[in-house]
Formats: C-alpha cells, structure tokens, sequence
C-alpha cells in the first residue's frame, strides 16, 4: 500500500562498497559490516520502510502545475499509508537515537520513516527517526492536494504546536542549521488548500480550493502579487504591486 526501495547493487558496473578504488584496496570493512553489506545491502537505505518523501517528485510536478506522474490511486495509498505509520500524536515512548531536539516528548510529528512491515534495515538512513517541518509541510499539502485536508492540517498543526514562541522560535524551523530552507516547502500549502495557481505563459489563473465558501489567499508572481478572492462562488484578483495579466480563469469550486 505504498511505495518501497528495492536495493540493487550486485549486478551493478559500480565497484562494490568495500572496494575503494582501483588498486582494488579493501576498505576497512570489518567481518561484522560485511556481513551485514552481503545480506542487506550498501548501509543507510530504507528498503521495505515507509518513506515520508518517498513521492516528492509527484508533489514537485503538482506544485509546477504538472499532471500526476504516477496511477493517482497509488499515489494516495501512499499517502494514507505515510499519515497511518508515520504520523504520532505523541512522541512519548518513540526511541529517536540520532537529534531529538526536533520533536520530542508528548509533542506530536511526523517521522521520516517507519518499517510498519517488518523490514528494519540494522544500518537504515541516518536520520530516519527524526521529525523535519519541511517533510511535514511536504506531506501535508501533497495530502491535501489529493483531497485529505483534515490530515495534512492536523500534521500542520503538530509542526506549529511545537514552534510556539515557548519551546521553540516560531519563525526558526530548525534542522541542519537555523532557518533551514527545507521548511519552505510549507508554502506548497497555498496550493494545497486553495488549489491557486497562475501560469504566465497561457496568462491563466487555477482556482480549485479543497474548501467551501469564501476565501482570500495571497498570490505572488514574476511581476506582482496581490490577493485571489472567492467571494459567492466568483473569483477576482486584487493586486497590491505591480501587474498580473489574467486572461482566463479556471475555477473548480469546492463539492
């Protein structure tokens, strides 16, 4: 029910990982590690493990207006299955050996990886237990791109619940570093909930909000930005610096 890792590197032209370089050198691989490499394969990959960012590639395409580049069905039972495994309401008896300093405690989040099938590499990804905002936000508007708007808000949730001006810096998602760039995926949670999109080549504007009623969300582009504004089931544009050329709206309201 979702998307896994086949490791393959064997029959590959690559040399094997314990081979360095030319001179055919060992490396300093030791009996234990290269029993582990015969039976599992190279260290930290994730195999039959459920991969929060495992369809970052279809959420890529759908922020860039593309079609789905997978069987849409699939794609949800992904998701589902991310929200099902990976997402804790509280991190309490969660054993994260590597930075816990993300989410921890009775806080809630998503990890980046679960094994719900068996599976566990013994040298998985490094970071694999760990929580990232940038992943959550990722997650949470691809799901609600795909119709699940009360599962990605209640990850979204999770993530500001802890970066709440007392725990944390709420304008400092941490990860590798402060204000690390991968958080910015959270503004693909524009799309997600609006559905909103401008494309300036064909100078249309997609409107196609995953909620009823009115609604004003900010819109910025090349050359402007402003507010797109459903108001009685009629879409106006509301620029408030320089110029948005719409000559054509597609508007799908909400069912």
């Amino acid at each position: 029910d979702y998307f896994y890792q086949q490791i393959r590197w064997q029959d590959l032209h690559a040399k094997p990982p314990h081979i360095q370089d030319n001179s055919q050198i060992p490396s300093a691989y030791s009996p234990e590690a290269l029993a582990i490499l015969q039976a599992e394969g190279p260290k930290y990959q994730y195999g039959q493990g459920c991969l929060s960012d495992g369809i970052l590639g279809d959420w890529m395409g759908r922020v860039c207006g593309l079609e789905p580049i997978a069987d849409e069905s699939k794609i949800t039972s992904h998701l589902q299955s991310v929200f099902k495994h990976n997402f804790r309401e509280s991190l309490f008896e969660h054993i994260n050996p590597q930075r816990c300093a993300y989410a921890y405690g009775h806080e809630a989040g998503l990890l980046l990886c679960t094994w719900p099938k068996s599976g566990r590499l013994s040298l998985p990804f490094v970071y694999s237990e760990e929580v990232w905002t940038g992943i959550e936000y990722q997650v949470a508007s691809h799901l609600m791109m795909s119709g699940y708007v009360e599962e990605g808000l209640t990850i979204v949730r999770a993530a500001r619940d802890r970066y709440d001006g007392v725990k944390r810096n709420p304008f400092n998602e941490i990860e590798c570093g402060h204000w690390y760039a991968r958080a910015l995926s959270s503004y693909g949670l524009i799309q997600g909930m609006t559905g909103i999109r401008y494309d300036a080549i064909n100078k249309t504007l997609t409107v196609k909000p995953r909620v009823s009623g009115d609604l004003k969300c900010f819109l910025s582009t090349a050359t402007g930005f402003g507010l797109v504004c459903i108001e009685n089931n009629k879409v106006t544009v509301d620029v408030k610096h320089g110029k948005i050329d719409v000559q054509c709206v597609d508007y799908v309201p909400y069912n």
